[in-house]
């Protein structure tokens, strides 16, 4: 977490990436422990869309996944990327991000309730995770004013990152 509460992990493209094998070998022996402590099962394909996600650097969709997983003759279906997702979002190894239908990994712990906020930038792609004791509590405050009970708390805020906005035009990302 830097000065500014921001994991600053989640792939960002103007330098601050992450991303690599250390971080993908820490992730995954997470998720090893968590399987083995809850008596569940890490198969193969939650492993490998993990692993994906995690090496990625950027946000992904079930679709993208599927393809990087798939080899020549041996296609991996959408389903069953979206199963193995399924079981890596409840288990706090990856975020949906729902204004982009993809998925982020989140290398650290949340707490019971804990609310996850991420920084999307429209200009280069970046999801930048952080927590913030200020939203916590403006969030506590409406949900209890409303008798709300939320199944989760993640805050999604668009904008542009300090490196898009020191730069320019050239940080866009080019259409794929």
């Amino acid at each position: 977490m830097d000065e500014h509460g921001t994991c600053g992990h989640h792939g960002h493209a103007h330098g601050r990436d992450g991303h690599g094998p250390a971080r993908t070998a820490d992730l995954v022996a997470r998720a090893e422990r968590l399987a083995q402590d809850l008596g569940l099962q890490f198969t193969a394909l939650r492993r490998r869309t993990l692993e994906v996600v995690a090496e990625e650097g950027r946000p992904l969709g079930a679709y993208d996944i599927a393809e990087r997983l798939s080899a020549p003759g041996k296609r991996v279906a959408a389903v069953s990327v979206y199963r193995a997702l399924d079981f890596l979002t409840e288990h706090g190894l990856v975020h949906r991000i729902a204004s982009r239908n993809a998925f982020v990994p989140c290398e650290h712990g949340h707490g019971a309730g804990e609310s996850a906020v991420f920084l999307i930038c429209r200009s280069c792609g970046s999801v930048d995770e952080t927590i913030s004791a200020e939203i916590e509590r403006s969030l506590d405050r409406t949900l209890a004013q409303a008798g709300f009970k939320p199944a989760s708390r993640i805050v999604e805020i668009e904008g542009e990152c300090g490196a898009c906005q020191g730069r320019g035009e050239c940080g866009r990302l080019e259409p794929r």
